[in-house]
């Protein structure tokens, strides 16, 4: 367990990593994607669009992966899914800890870049990133886990060194 800053005690994310992902769409991380996505639809066009479907560009199955190449330049719409993928995993960490956080992105045209997660004065997140054309998933479970994963190392950075998140 946690304790935010106002002295609320909050579930740690990190006591959630060793179960099993039984239905990727109920985690927390998952959760605050869709948000992610649900909130970029200011027009209504993705109201009818189902969750999964609104998460189906994460899902990169072995024969798409085969055919993308090696190198390339990552489109918009990549960087975008690729930004609001981070901005999850930071809002997943601020409801697990109570602390906010924020993303602060850099990329090259080609693809290359870094990615960190920042709360107060403390990196909870700092990804380097690289063939970003290419991001994916092979599975939404792999992308649960893998979203849960970040929060989860967030949540024990946060609870390392409480006086620099908060700071």
């Amino acid at each position: 367990m946690l304790e935010n800053i106002t002295g609320t005690t909050v579930v740690n994310a990190a006591e959630n990593t060793d179960k099993i992902i039984l239905n990727p769409m109920e985690t927390l991380f998952i959760r605050e994607l869709v948000k992610q996505w649900r909130a970029q639809d200011s027009y209504g066009t993705w109201e009818k669009k189902t969750d999964e479907d609104l998460l189906a560009p994460y899902v990169i199955n072995k024969e798409q992966r085969k055919a993308m190449p090696i190198m390339g330049d990552p489109d918009p719409e990549t960087l975008w899914r690729l930004e609001l993928f981070y901005n999850a995993v930071g809002l997943a960490t601020e409801r697990a800890t109570g602390v906010m956080v924020s993303p602060m992105m850099k990329m090259s045209h080609e693809g290359f870049g870094r990615m960190v997660l920042i709360a107060g004065r403390l990196i909870v997140v700092n990804k380097q990133l690289r063939d970003v054309h290419r991001f994916g998933f092979p599975s939404m479970e792999k992308l649960a886990e893998e979203g849960e994963k970040l929060v989860a190392s967030a949540g024990e950075m946060i609870q390392r060194f409480p006086e620099v998140a908060h700071f």
